[in-house]
């Protein structure tokens, strides 16, 4: 396992309780990593430091920073520590982990299916999809509130004519992905990355599976 020191270059603020941390490693690093992976960030804080908690990367690979999207979480002593950051700050991390990941797009459509934050590591996997699709590739983002990089998807979505982008409300999430892709036809040759925090991401997973698609064309993510 090689650890890796990392400095805090800047700081974004998406809502009050939600930061995108950008990393820069030393001159002459990289982080070879795949779109929809994590690190692992050793943390200072805890009744046994280091505490370790992976965050997905929001960046592609082809970036020159790292881009970490998080949110607070109530009582959360990762988070807590992690936004309470400032620039020059050093992160010490491991990795890329994670076989959540998309290297190029299926020969069939491509449906994202993210909530709240897990847009964060289906982000990179949209525009690698991008590069490489030959069919529709589809987001559907349930969010409560502004949409994190709602304007920019939406944008990519102007200028790319296999790309569509659709935000709900999050408690409305469940009821699209049955609409969508297992009530309105018979096609099961869609390939689905969902992404999210909680049982939202099992349930549609097994929602899907159990709706006619092949186990492995649902892949998730949960946190």
């Amino acid at each position: 396992m090689v650890e890796r020191e990392a400095r805090l270059v800047r700081v974004v603020e998406h809502a009050p309780d939600t930061r995108s941390l950008f990393l820069r490693l030393p001159p002459g690093e990289r982080l070879e990593f795949r779109p929809g992976q994590f690190i692992s960030c050793l943390l200072p804080v805890g009744e046994k430091p280091p505490l370790i908690r992976p965050y997905s990367m929001a960046s592609t690979p082809e970036d020159e920073e790292l881009e970490l999207c998080l949110n607070l979480v109530p009582g959360g002593p990762g988070s807590r520590y992690l936004l309470g950051l400032t620039p020059g700050a050093a992160i010490r991390l491991t990795g890329p982990w994670g076989t959540f990941v998309l290297d190029r797009a299926p020969d069939a459509e491509a449906v994202f299916i993210a909530d709240g934050t897990g847009i964060a590591p289906i982000r990179p996997m949209i525009r690698r999809a991008l590069a490489t699709a030959a069919h529709p590739v589809v987001l559907l983002h349930g969010s409560d509130g502004v949409p994190l990089y709602g304007r920019e998807l939406t944008a990519l979505a102007g200028s790319h004519r296999l790309l569509r982008v659709d935000h709900v409300a999050g408690a409305r999430l469940q009821d699209e992905v049955v609409r969508r892709w297992i009530d309105a036809d018979d096609d099961r040759s869609r390939h689905f990355w969902i992404c999210g925090v909680g049982v939202i991401v099992r349930t549609l997973r097994d929602l899907l599976r159990r709706g006619g698609y092949e186990r492995r064309a649902v892949q998730y993510e949960k946190w």
